[in-house]
Order: C-alpha cells, then structure tokens, then sequence
C-alpha cells in the first residue's frame, strides 16, 4: 500500500473535477460541494490508504462517484428530490438554450440510474470505457451496452417530447 500525496495537494488538484462529477449525479451545486467535502475530509481524517491497483484519479473518483450515489439513494429515501434551474447570465442566450437544456435534463431523468452515470461519465465528463468500468466496478462490454441503451433511450425521450410540443399544422 503507498500512502497519499498531501491531502492539500490531492484536494488543489482534483477538487474540480470532483465537483463537476459530484454535481452531473446529484443535479445540486450545493449537495455536491457536500459530498466532496465528506469525501476529502473522510480520505484525510481516516488516514486512508492507496493500494496502488488503478491511477489515483481512477481511485479517487471511485470513492466520489460512490459517495455521490450513496448521498443520492439516500435523499431519494428521504423523499426531497428537487430540481432547480439556476438563474440566466444573458436573457437572449438562456432563451434559446433552455428549451433544449431542459428537454436534455429531462431525458436524463428518464434513464436508469447505471444509464444515467455511463452517459454523463461518458459524454459529458469524457471519462474513456475503461475507466468508467473502472470507477463503476463494472465490465468494459456492459458499459458500452449501458452507454448505447441510455443514448438511445435519451434521443427517443427528448425526439417523442419535441414532437409532441409542435404546433399541429393549420
């Protein structure tokens, strides 16, 4: 077992990233700076070791990505799940984006929880098919079959959502 790098050094480096992975599962800023915070403050309080078997990142975020689900499940037992839209820089711009943004949000929602964590590590986090298998302890085959049912279920939700929101014809 190797120990870790300084735990200032490990937050400085990866605390970004944390967040941004924190935030696509949990859909809440606030929640997600919480689960980071539990995560660094556990990894440095419990004197927590390295084995040494996978990168740190993948280490590292595997702990995230748990925690992340784990704080999840739990607020889905409690029965508070909510979903704020954060406020629009530019009228203009949030106009034309929002539609499309939420309709997007909204097929997430529909996905399975596997379907939803493979395509936002995938596509929205750039994470490549082993380390997501990595990080979700799961086969590399059984990733790229998640990733191809939950796109496939996400274009199918947000196309039968388009259609039925236009206009009938005059």
């Amino acid at each position: 077992m190797t120990a870790l790098p300084p735990m200032t050094e490990l937050y400085a480096q990866h605390r970004r990233r944390a967040l941004a992975i924190a935030r696509r599962i949990l859909r809440d800023a606030d929640e997600a700076e919480d689960v980071v915070q539990e995560v660094f403050t556990r990894l440095f309080s419990q004197n927590v070791r390295f084995d040494g078997k996978a990168a740190y990142t993948t280490w590292l975020h595997r702990i995230l990505v748990n925690s992340s689900i784990n704080s999840l499940r739990a607020k889905k037992r409690r029965g508070r799940l909510e979903s704020t839209v954060g406020p629009a820089i530019d009228p203009e711009e949030a106009a034309v984006g929002n539609e499309r943004h939420a309709l997007f949000l909204e097929g997430l929602e529909h996905l399975s929880e596997q379907h939803r964590l493979v395509v936002t590590l995938r596509d929205l986090r750039g994470y490549s098919y082993p380390e997501i298998a990595r990080m979700l302890q799961l086969p590399e085959g059984t990733v790229k079959s998640a990733l191809n049912r939950g796109r496939t279920r996400l274009m199918a939700h947000m196309a039968s959502v388009a259609s039925d929101e236009e206009p009938a014809p005059a």
